[in-house]
């Protein structure tokens, strides 16, 4: 089974967590249920997470909830621990190259807080 972990900025802000606090009960209890699904799932269908091409190990998590289409970008740690870095509204077919260069920064700072003496 897979850890899962939201980001943290270095003063403690948690972005992903706080797009989560807005969404309604029903888009919540989607997201929820996605990344349970992710954690518990050795192979876990392309149309739920996919590695997005071109990017610095990025991954985008998929949930479609009616007409609203939700990704959360993340990445793999050790394999077995995936860190949440940001979440949107998806409004068009591409992911938006803003919103990947926030996972890949996000995902630069994360790994340097980790590195001893970083």
């Amino acid at each position: 089974m897979k850890t899962i972990l939201f980001y943290k900025t270095e003063s403690g802000r948690c972005p992903v967590k706080d797009y989560f606090d807005n969404l309604t009960d029903t888009q919540a209890q989607k997201v929820a249920w996605v990344l349970k699904l992710i954690r518990e799932l050795d192979y876990v269908p392309s149309n739920y997470l996919k590695k997005l091409v071109n990017t610095d190990g990025i991954w985008e998590v998929i949930i479609d909830i009616g007409k609203d289409t939700f990704r959360i970008l993340c990445f793999f740690c050790d394999n077995e621990l995936i860190i949440l870095t940001n979440f949107f509204q998806k409004k068009s077919r591409k992911t938006p190259i803003k919103e990947i260069n926030i996972a890949e920064q996000r995902k630069k700072e994360y790994l340097n807080r980790r590195k001893p003496n970083g």
